[in-house]
């Protein structure tokens, strides 16, 4: 069993310092001159300080509308109306340039009112990225495409350094976690898939608190590596609002460490662990040592 702490106080490794800086109003400023959304803003990541403090941040596509709505997540959900905006691609790779970042994280949301579920969007992003450097290391977090194998490849041949999809937790919990839409075995096809259509690197994440037992949760790393997983990240999970999934146990960096070093016995190349850790948690720094 994992520790589990009172409901009333969060424990220490779970609180987040606010922390605003020049850094972060300069990114709050340049966002809102590109019209770009964040995973940082509209997801709550608590990480938001830290990254936008070193003028980092996980650049959110195809709108701020998710056609699914997962109860850990604070996106807003709804119907985008098939609403594309073709000129995001262009505008995401001008904030990079400006930002001269070398290691950019791309997510979207689900877009399942779109035919290929935004795969093309995806493709377009990553090719205007990397006319401003071929040296310019691309990870996309992506959604499942509903398996398609045509959307999923016409990422892939865009030419990211890393495809992550995240499986989120554990498969007993996932009808609880998860939109009904989205499947532990769904999520394993399309780890499996990008691997299979010559994704260089693969990457998923789970998150604890939901009320798993440890003995699961390395059931699910086993079956990631199963399926060819390169890199892992374990984080916390923290409510976002009232109307989301409450958190049923924090858990301990002990434990985190336990499942990282299991991790590695397992064969990932990386495993990110830790309360505070997020599925792009810090990617440029973590990407370096995979000698993409």
């Amino acid at each position: 069993m994992f520790l589990i702490m009172s409901m009333a106080r969060k424990p220490s490794w779970a609180r987040f310092k606010v922390k605003f800086t020049d850094d972060f109003y300069y990114m709050s400023r340049l966002l809102r001159r590109y019209s770009l959304n964040t995973v940082c803003v509209d997801a709550h990541c608590p990480n938001i300080y830290r990254c936008w403090g070193r003028r980092t941040a996980t650049f959110m596509i195809l709108g701020n509308v998710c056609t699914r709505s997962c109860k850990f997540c604070s996106v807003e959900h709804g119907d985008p109306g098939r609403v594309v905006d073709w000129d995001e691609p262009k505008r995401v790779a001008e904030a990079v340039k400006e930002l001269g970042l070398r290691y950019v994280i791309i997510t979207s949301v689900d877009r399942d009112d779109l035919p290929d579920g935004g795969a093309s969007v995806y493709a377009e992003t990553i090719r205007e990225i990397k006319k401003i450097s071929r040296d310019i290391y691309v990870e996309v977090l992506i959604p499942d495409f509903n398996c398609s194998v045509e959307a999923l490849k016409t990422v892939v041949d865009a030419g990211p350094n890393v495809v992550s999809h995240n499986i989120e937790t554990v498969e007993r919990l996932t009808p609880i976690v998860r939109d009904v839409r989205a499947g532990y075995h769904r999520s394993l096809k399309v780890l499996k898939m990008a691997k299979d259509l010559g994704a260089k690197i693969t990457k998923s994440g789970i998150m604890l608190g939901f009320g798993e037992k440890f003995e699961e949760v390395v059931e699910t790393m086993r079956d990631l590596r199963r399926v060819g997983v390169d890199v892992l990240t374990i984080g916390q999970y923290l409510q976002p609002t009232r109307s989301h999934l409450p958190v049923v146990e924090y858990v301990s960096p002990e434990q985190f460490k336990r499942l990282q070093n299991i991790g590695y016995e397992l064969g990932f190349r990386l495993v990110i662990a830790g309360p505070r850790v997020r599925s792009s948690y810090l990617s440029d720094i973590y990407g370096s040592k995979l000698n993409l």
